[in-house]
């Protein structure tokens, strides 16, 4: 006999419902930001540049990014389960994070190559030199670049949407509303 027998016996297919507002889903997204490579590796290797601009350390701007996009990525799907109770497990929470985590790391990776490409072109005396630096700054920050951005993106987005599914939500058994009195979500 199988210990899984149905598709609902699989780890993370438990029905889940928000935790009380505002204190979890802030607790959520503070410890989703906190990505753990991030925050081990700033004591050993201290940022050099911590001034907003193009030298700007990867790791807090990756930061500043996941502060940003982990408390928006929870609204929405809070939003989302108040109108269709859809995702209705944890594995869907951690789902949607990573899907959408890989598709923001990718569009911020493409708009930093591109931003990139303008500044080489203001920079390039000639028109010759403008398509050097284009050609080599789309071959570093978009083709070498793009892979791994996704990769850290959707790294980043499993700990959130991890973060989310249990800090955020609570696994409660399906009871039916048989007198129509239960909240909704």
């Amino acid at each position: 006999m199988s210990r899984f027998e149905t598709y609902s016996d699989l780890p993370g297919q438990a029905t889940i419902h928000s935790r009380p507002a505002p204190l979890y889903p802030i607790l959520a997204s503070l410890a989703g930001a906190a990505w753990p490579p991030l925050l081990l590796t700033l004591p050993f290797w201290p940022p050099h540049a911590i001034a907003a601009g193009r030298d700007l350390d990867w790791r807090l701007m990756v930061l500043l990014v996941g502060l940003v996009a982990v408390p928006l990525g929870l609204w929405r799907i809070i939003v989302e389960r108040r109108r269709d109770g859809r995702p209705g497990t944890r594995l869907g929470v951690v789902w949607r994070f990573m899907l959408f985590g890989g598709l923001v790391a990718a569009v911020l990776q493409v708009v930093l190559a591109l931003g990139m490409v303008a500044a080489g072109w203001l920079e390039a005396g000639d028109f010759m030199q403008a398509l050097g630096a284009t050609e080599t700054t789309l071959l570093i920050f978009g083709v070498g670049g793009l892979p791994i951005a996704m990769i850290v993106g959707v790294s980043y987005a499993l700990w959130a949407g991890l973060c989310a599914a249990f800090i955020a939500f609570e696994a409660r058994p399906a009871v039916k509303d048989r007198l129509g009195l239960m909240p909704k979500g």
